[in-house]
């Protein structure tokens, strides 16, 4: 796909301002028309919406007192159609209850009349920059991505880091590798990437899930059997010891194997060799064990849930893979990473998530890891009508909802004193980092400094 310049991304913004006073609608279409932008102007809300739904407006001037339905139902209906959009309202009945409610409601900005055209140019300057931004930083993304990319998996994170590091100098040398993660955090990849990182690499991948293993089958299914050695053997059937021979086997949720078999498990990891159910013959495999638990062994060994000495026996070399909650630098490139697998599985141009449903990702505490991204982000795309994802296309299930305000407790501060207040507690969130912070806010860096310049804590007080 070809990347769109700073002018090309300015000559596709379009301007729609939906006001029924005609001397409104040219002063903007004034201040504002310009080759790089094209104003368009309605006079009613149908007229506005239709042009809405057939022209897709990046920005869109609503006034708030209109004939027949309010400026909060136009609003609600453009951000039906693309959450995408960037909503400014107008009044020239302003009140703090009302901006609160409009910003709560997803416009961008609430601005009062008679229009200071100043403020306007410089508002809307603004959002066009952060569309360019955008597309600047979708693209940086896409390299980053590759750039971030190991073996499958993807990170820049300190954490992440030193796991690339781990996984790369254990590789070419292991024949036991433990890794512990909770659920959902990659352990399948770090065992692939650690098996074609290695020398058995042209050999076979053995996958076993112990947890899906009923007790009674277990030694069948890791060593084999022969005919006749049990009700159902009908074959001889080698197990997956056999089928990882030359190569590499990943057994997952090991802290799940019944205490009976991890002694036959035991012999055949020291002493590489395996004994199918019912035959007298041992075979000798040439196997690297890769074992995997979301549960902690050294707990269970202390408990007797678990063996000592298997545990020692594949913890010759422990991986930790972090949660990912604690790797939140790496969320962006994920969102990215999952946003176009599911574009083309789905043969959607989904562009990505407005800035509400990616604060609220950012937010949330992701108990189910990296898997219960892939699901949010894969239904998000599934559902979402418009090119970004937003909070209504996420999964009804989903419990990162931003908590509700209580009725009533409405704070009587300005707009700029609400939009301090946020910038702050955002900066404060991502622990001081301004540039990643401009980029939530949807604002240029030099704007969040001024909204930083004087706190409003201290304006407040005064």
């Amino acid at each position: 796909m070809t990347a769109l310049s700073g002018t090309d991304l300015l000559k596709a913004v379009v301007l729609l301002a939906i006001d029924d006073d005609p001397q409104c609608l040219a002063l903007v279409q004034a201040a504002l028309q310009r080759p790089e932008l094209e104003v368009l102007t309605a006079g009613d809300p149908r007229a506005g919406l239709e042009i809405v739904t057939r022209r897709r407006p990046r920005i869109v001037l609503v006034d708030l007192m209109l004939p027949g339905m309010s400026g909060m139902q136009v609003m609600q209906q453009i951000l039906d159609v693309d959450p995408a959009t960037d909503v400014l309202l107008m009044t020239a009945h302003y009140s703090t209850e009302s901006a609160v409610e409009a910003i709560q409601k997803g416009a961008c900005d609430y601005m009062n009349k008679p229009l200071a055209l100043d403020r306007l140019r410089e508002r809307v300057d603004g959002l066009i920059e952060e569309a360019r931004r955008r597309e600047r930083a979708r693209r940086l993304d896409d390299e980053l991505i590759e750039a971030c990319r190991f073996e499958g998996i993807i990170g820049r994170s300190p954490l992440m880091l030193e796991v690339f590091s781990r996984i790369g100098r254990v590789a070419p040398h292991f024949r036991t590798v433990l890794i512990a993660g909770a659920s959902g955090t990659g352990k399948e990849l770090a065992a692939k990437a650690l098996h074609r990182l290695s020398p058995v690499a042209a050999g076979p991948l053995a996958v076993c899930n112990c947890a899906a293993i009923p007790e009674n089958l277990v030694e069948s299914e890791l060593f084999g059997h022969v005919r006749g050695s049990f009700t159902g053997a009908t074959s001889d059937k080698p197990g997956v010891f056999e089928a990882a021979h030359g190569g590499t086997l990943f057994l997952d949720e090991i802290g799940e194997m019944p205490l009976a078999a991890q002694a036959k498990l035991l012999r055949a990891v020291q002493n590489q060799e395996v004994q199918r159910v019912g035959s007298t013959t041992v075979r000798k495999v040439n196997v690297r064990i890769v074992a995997a638990s979301n549960r902690d062994l050294r707990a269970m060994v202390r408990e007797k849930l678990f063996r000592e000495d298997l545990f020692f026996r594949l913890c010759m070399v422990e991986i930790k893979l972090p949660a990912l909650a604690d790797r939140k630098e790496d969320l962006p490139l994920l969102l990215r990473h999952f946003i176009e697998r599911f574009t083309k599985m789905y043969n959607k141009p989904v562009e990505g998530f407005t800035r509400r449903a990616e604060t609220l990702l950012f937010r949330y505490g992701w108990p189910g890891n990296i898997r219960e991204l892939e699901n949010v982000v894969g239904y998000g795309c599934m559902m979402t009508e418009s090119a970004r994802i937003d909070l209504h296309d996420l999964p009804d299930s989903f419990s990162g909802e931003l908590p509700a305000q209580p009725a009533g407790s409405v704070d009587l501060v300005s707009i700029d004193e609400i939009q301090k207040l946020h910038a702050r507690r955002v900066l404060d969130y991502f622990n001081g980092d301004k540039v990643r912070t401009a980029e939530i806010l949807g604002v240029s860096r030099a704007t969040l400094y001024r909204l930083l310049a004087q706190p409003a804590a201290a304006q407040a007080a005064e």
